[in-house]
């Protein structure tokens, strides 16, 4: 578990599967979009975080920091488009066309240069 009980149930998500999204534009940033494939009693849901800031890596998962605290612990062999997720991704092309890339799996998290415009940068 990271952090305290608290962070844990407050802000901390463990998706089935992931993907990077990364956002083009006068301040370049990245996302995790996370899904999680439902039951018989649940159903499939989606979850976009603010923006990611930071990366951190253990023997199975990359945890991703977003903006806004919270940490998305994505197994390293979670990453891809499903049927949770995959809608989501193809309105994100519909709106934003060319200023939206989905990151391939390969890529060294820990290498990418995490830029974000921060909530303070325009005071």
């Amino acid at each position: 578990m990271i952090g305290t009980v608290e962070e844990h149930i407050m802000s901390h998500y463990e998706p089935d599967n992931w993907v990077i999204v990364k956002f083009e534009g006068k301040t370049p940033h990245y996302k995790v979009l996370a899904g999680w494939s439902g039951g018989y009693l649940s159903g499939s849901s989606w979850r976009m975080n603010s923006g990611i800031v930071e990366v951190q890596e253990d023997e199975d998962y990359w945890i991703f920091i977003g903006d806004s605290g919270s940490k998305y612990a994505c197994h390293k062999d979670g990453y891809g488009l499903r049927m949770n997720n995959v809608h989501v991704w193809n309105q994100l092309e519909d709106i934003h066309k060319d200023k939206v890339t989905l990151m391939d799996e390969g890529v060294d998290w820990m290498s990418v240069d995490w830029l974000i415009k921060r909530k303070d940068a325009t005071q």
